[in-house]
């Protein structure tokens, strides 16, 4: 029996008003737009039909649009069962672009109006679950807290859960959104009879190389 290698199948980032999959920059934008309007016309451009998009934080916006495309023209539901496609995500100010906003909602006694659709975004892991439902992914989910980019505990999670066959398949990486300052990366990790469908094997050195890469 073929002995199984960890690949990194795909990536996607989001950052600098481009959008680059794998070897190649999809779309870019005016570098002067907001990040909002940036995230807006990634979903335009793409014909993403997902009307509930409008409704999110711009955190979940931002996640959702990376594994919309990272997972573009991929069916994992034909190659993976649902509870066999995990979701691990990393930022460092977990959700407090939207914490402020509620925050605000709410400060002002003489105004006071805590807004249902603000609040449900006040917990980051509400992205992973945008995510699970837009492509109906039932596998281990867990969004950490981390002060910068780690490729080697990103590495030491996926890689533990994936030895325990506890997922055969992860989409993991960073997802950050802070005060206009935005940056998503993730990555699609897969187990592979053979290296050479995937873009490299799984190493922190491969994650640090593709996380630095800019255009």
């Amino acid at each position: 029996m073929m002995e199984q290698t960890l690949v990194i199948r795909d990536y996607c980032l989001i950052r600098d008003h481009q959008v680059i999959r794998g070897d190649r920059v999809l779309f870019t934008c005016d570098e002067n737009m907001a990040p909002v309007s940036f995230f807006t016309e990634i979903y335009k451009h793409f014909g993403v039909n997902y009307p509930k998009f409008y409704k999110m934080d711009n955190l979940c916006k931002l996640g959702f649009l990376a594994a919309e495309l990272l997972l573009k023209d991929k069916n994992l539901l034909q190659s993976f069962v649902p509870d066999a496609t995990g979701i691990i995500l990393y930022n460092a100010s977990s959700s407090l672009d939207t914490d402020r906003n509620h925050q605000n909602s709410i400060s002002d006694r003489s105004a006071y109006y805590p807004s249902p659709s603000v609040f449900v975004y006040t917990l980051a892991n509400i992205v992973i679950g945008e995510i699970c439902i837009r492509h109906k992914l039932h596998g281990e989910s867990t969004f950490f807290i981390e002060k910068a980019f780690s490729a080697e505990r990103l590495y030491n999670y996926v890689k533990q859960l994936l030895d325990d066959n506890l997922v055969d398949c992860c989409i993991t990486g960073w997802v950050e959104f802070d005060n206009d300052r935005y940056e998503g990366v993730l990555y699609l990790i897969e187990k592979s009879q053979s290296d050479t469908n995937g873009i490299v094997n799984f190493e922190p050195e491969k994650l640090t190389e593709i996380y630095s890469r800019r255009s």
